[in-house]
């Protein structure tokens, strides 16, 4: 082995050594049903919860988009005993955080509080989780709203970027579907609609809880029944359709008038569950992940000043998220931009990365693994994903391991399974005058 190469193993090494210990993940399943993680930790008097459910957009349909989120976004405006201003006021009185959010798999509620307040604040969470009411009034309201905020997303041209694009990669298949739906869909949801959505997916059997924070496992026990003892249980089964991995190339280009062209590339990309996860995502930060070290960045901007910003991921879902790369353009450099974001997608899936790329990417990544787990949020956040996507409880001390074992022939391969150059949507809104639209 060469000295240059000595000292880059012996480096990397160094990183791999300097990261530090990993939580300490407790699980269980709690007599409701509910899958639980926990991790305890008494250094800050805090408490972080997470409730995640399968009831994400892709059990919405076209005739009702926008159900998902809906049902989601109503559950704190109203349970049983309590109206939205108590919950606010209750929230408001413990000093506590609730939150939530709905994607194209999950559901989820969240909880921040102290430990002082630990109580009350989980009572109004176990009660809008698990008896919310889905006020008429309150619908018609919110429905409005959302319906107002489609209306401006249609003016935006990364939102149509998106929207198309969407489209583009899945055709029928529900992750194609808007996760704050249509105007047509939202318009036509009905209170009926919500509390047949939340008795089907609000599973206690299929919820997963994770528990962060200043709390003993027997509390954490507790917590973790109180929360989904009283949810629904139900016999419908979670199952979705596949997703097509070979698209049609397809390109379209919608006129608007913004001042520069916003550009969408992309295709079908992996499964949270993938065996090959941790080459794409090594390889995916040397391509267009890891901001300005990525080889797109260096190719576009530094290079060339075709763009501000260009960038790539993967969106791993239940079944495989969207690969994406996206950057915006003046719009008579937009067809030049294109074609060399092409041609360096073709390169880096015919050739990998260097070992000199590989190497840079693995001393970024483990480098900064760290702060990937430095807060409660951070490690709460990471719970909810390893109990819903029943990734082994071992990930997190995996992980740098893991990155360490990447090479370059398994990103070769791993892209030469899963990304197809030749069979890529690509969307361009705002494009280049005299172009065809849509």
């Amino acid at each position: 082995m060469s000295a240059k190469k000595l000292l880059c193993a012996l480096t990397l090494c160094c990183v791999c050594s300097a990261a530090f210990a990993t939580p300490h993940i407790q699980h269980w399943q709690s007599a409701s049903g509910a899958r639980v993680l926990f991790v305890e930790d008494h250094d800050i008097p805090m408490l972080d919860v997470a409730v995640s459910v399968p009831a994400g957009s892709r059990f919405d349909t076209a005739e009702k988009s926008g159900l998902a989120s809906m049902t989601q976004g109503l559950l704190d405006l109203g349970s049983t005993g309590m109206n939205e201003d108590a919950v606010a006021t209750g929230m408001a009185d413990t000093g506590a955080q609730l939150t939530g959010g709905v994607d194209q798999d999950r559901a989820s509620v969240s909880l921040r509080t102290t430990s002082r307040e630990r109580e009350p604040a989980l009572n109004i969470m176990a009660s809008v989780l698990q008896h919310p009411v889905f006020p008429e009034a309150i619908l018609t309201r919110e429905k409005a709203r959302t319906i107002s905020a489609i209306k401006e997303a249609q003016t935006q041209p990364e939102l149509i970027a998106g929207k198309a694009f969407g489209h583009a990669v899945y055709g029928s298949h529900p992750y194609a579907l808007s996760v704050s739906g249509e105007i047509s869909g939202v318009e036509k949801l009905s209170v009926q609609d919500l509390q047949d959505f939340y008795r089907a997916h609000y599973n206690a059997r299929r919820a997963v809880v994770a528990i962060m924070g200043d709390v003993t496992r027997e509390q954490a026990e507790a917590i973790a029944q109180q929360l989904t003892g009283a949810l629904p249980v139900s016999s419908e089964q979670d199952v979705l359709q596949s997703v097509a991995m070979n698209i049609q190339a397809s390109e379209q280009r919608i006129v608007h008038p913004a001042s520069q062209s916003h550009i969408l590339i992309g295709s079908p990309g992996m499964a949270r569950s993938d065996p090959d996860y941790f080459a794409l995502y090594v390889g995916n930060y040397i391509l267009g992940g890891g901001g300005f070290v990525s080889r797109l960045m260096n190719e576009v901007r530094e290079k060339r000043g075709l763009a501000y910003s260009v960038y790539s991921y993967f969106m791993p879902l239940k079944q495989p998220g969207a690969f994406q790369i996206g950057l915006q353009t003046k719009k008579e450099q937009a067809d030049e931009a294109l074609m060399l974001v092409r041609k360096t997608l073709a390169d880096f899936v015919a050739n990998g990365p260097t070992e000199k790329e590989l190497l840079a990417a693995k001393q970024n990544i483990i480098g900064g693994f760290p702060l990937r787990i430095d807060s409660n949020r951070k490690i709460l956040d990471y719970l909810s994903i390893i109990g819903f996507y029943d990734l082994p409880l071992s990930y997190l001390d995996d992980f740098t391991g893991k990155i360490e074992r990447v090479t370059v022939p398994k990103i070769r391969d791993a892209f030469a399974r899963h990304i197809h150059p030749a069979q890529m949507a690509t969307v361009i809104v705002g494009a280049p005058e005299g172009a065809g639209h849509q």
